[in-house]
């Protein structure tokens, strides 16, 4: 039985860790090849190596999506690799410094913003005309439950993953009628290197503090946003273009 993405070429970016590398898993195990793009060499070899272990095919691709040669670079890994592209998947994001808007330096916004939206930014203008070139395809990126509400303390971030959300709608817009879809997922809180980055630590009380934010009273894991992310590629989300799917358990219900 072909899977949901089979005979399909796809770049995820961020690809290394966490949600980044649980999705390029499961587009290989759904049937597509899968370029491996992520800033981080060891990591993205391993979920390279994670892929053809299993039977899939995949290859790495380094790029810091903040620096728009680099992404246009990878983008041609996959044309040049696999002769198309056909799902983007831009996940490349960082935490950032936590503080207050008035105490939060210029340095810490800019670099947020030159990966969480600019790097989004950047994937896109890429992919997309190697998506036309290729007969259509289907873009997700991927935001945040901070792109939908607000957080004190992470006003970077907050505002980069709402302009991901942003850009997401006008993009989907634009070539809705052109064979390209553009979707969003916003993820919870998820049980990630990211995470664990910014010092939340499991079972500690911040970690205690943010499970019970959610309805279902604790973090996702990465697998569970790649699923969502896999589902709206695919051809069973073939009237789905425009959307942020809250992938939170039950985070923004409330």
């Amino acid at each position: 039985m072909a899977g949901m993405l089979e005979g399909k070429v796809g770049l995820v970016t961020g690809a290394g860790s966490g949600i980044g590398r649980e999705t390029a898993v499961a587009m290989a195990r759904e049937g597509a090849k899968v370029v491996v793009s992520d800033i981080n060499e060891a990591g993205g070899a391993e979920t390279v190596a994670i892929i053809t272990d299993a039977g899939g095919e995949a290859v790495f691709a380094k790029a810091d999506v903040s620096d728009p040669a680099q992404v246009e670079a990878a983008v041609k890994v996959a044309v040049d690799t696999y002769g198309a592209l056909h799902l983007g998947v831009n996940n490349a994001g960082i935490g950032g410094e936590a503080n207050l808007t008035g105490d939060y330096t210029a340095e810490g916004w800019e670099k947020v913003q030159s990966i969480n939206l600019d790097g989004v930014f950047h994937s896109m203008k890429y992919e997309i005309p190697a998506m036309l070139a290729s007969g259509g395809g289907s873009i997700v990126n991927v935001s945040s439950i901070l792109g939908l509400v607000g957080w004190a303390q992470a006003p970077a971030y907050v505002a980069a993953k709402h302009g991901v959300v942003g850009l997401t709608k006008a993009s989907a817009i634009e070539y809705a009628q052109a064979g390209i879809r553009v979707n969003a997922v916003n993820p919870g809180f998820i049980d990630s290197p990211l995470l664990r980055s910014a010092g939340i630590e499991p079972e500690g009380d911040l970690w205690k503090h943010i499970a019970g934010k959610h309805a279902m009273g604790r973090l996702g894991l990465p697998h569970e946003v790649a699923e969502a992310i896999v589902w709206l590629l695919s051809d069973a989300a073939s009237f789905v273009t425009g959307i942020a799917m809250p992938v939170d358990g039950g985070f923004t219900a409330d």
